[in-house]
């Protein structure tokens, strides 16, 4: 089956997205990326060494851009400014890249999104021929209009950044899918495959994830859970699951043609 997962023009098969923070070292990482199958690997500018600084190791060695899609972001940005700056970095450092996350904080201890600094941002990269993926809230307006800017996905949150509380707003998720136009993908507050799996059975076309990898007591088994999730669920979805029927039961077997106890 032909299910590719299409960002900005390019075709993916996997529909996990992966981030490289959190782990013990980049070996490790190594081997989480290379067991959840990603293609897609998402790095933060401001604490990932990818050539910034010359003398240390660099992640570029263990994860070379020959092999995975670099997707730099602009975790630790509370403002507009400071993340188009970041971007800005990013693209001459990794030669021009266009495909970038846009994600701009509201505040230290939650992590919420500051969605009107994100739509200022998001203007500015997509005029400065960036293609955008952009982690917001789960507000569906606020959403469309990353869409109406030009951002190429929009990446509404499922819980807090790192909480792993899972999906607490499936409706609004919804909302969001059926309205939009470009690809939508749940960033943030997956905590197991079950969540995974349930992001893609409401409709979205991928995951991005770190924590719940990163976190996990065996990183690299998480990862391989978290592939079979997302394929699990996207083939749910796709199948069509049966209607819900509160109190109306159904036999699973044929009640025709029973075997008769009288002889």
């Amino acid at each position: 089956m032909n299910d590719a997962l299409v960002i900005a023009g390019e075709s993916y098969h996997s529909r996990l997205l992966v981030g490289t923070g959190k782990y013990k070292d980049f070996t490790e990482t190594r081997a989480a990326i290379d067991a959840s199958g990603a293609q897609i690997v998402t790095v933060a500018i401001r604490r990932t060494n990818i050539g910034q600084m010359a003398n240390e190791p660099s992640l570029l060695e263990y994860l070379p851009p020959e092999e995975f899609t670099y997707l730099p972001n602009t975790a630790g940005c509370y403002s507009a400014d400071d993340a188009v700056r970041t971007l800005r970095l990013a693209r001459e450092l990794l030669d021009g890249h266009k495909l970038v996350k846009l994600e701009v904080l509201g505040d230290p201890k939650t992590l919420y999104p500051n969605v009107i600094e994100t739509l200022a941002a998001a203007k500015t990269l997509v005029s400065e021929g960036f293609d955008v993926m952009v982690y917001t809230s789960d507000d569906p307006i606020i959403a469309k209009q990353l869409e109406d800017i030009g951002c190429c996905a929009v990446m509404p949150l499922a819980s807090l950044i790192g909480s792993g509380m899972g999906i607490l707003n499936p409706w609004n998720l919804q909302i969001i899918i059926e309205n939009a136009n470009i690809p939508v993908l749940v960033d943030a507050g997956v905590g197991c495959a079950a969540d995974a799996a349930i992001a893609m059975e409401l409709g979205c076309e991928g995951v991005l994830m770190n924590t719940a990898i990163a976190a996990a007591q065996n990183p690299v088994l998480m990862a391989s859970a978290m592939k079979k999730a997302i394929e699990a669920g996207r083939e749910s979805y796709l199948a069509g699951r049966m209607p819900k029927k509160l109190y109306s039961a159904s036999p699973s077997s044929p009640t025709s043609g029973l075997i008769s106890g009288n002889g």
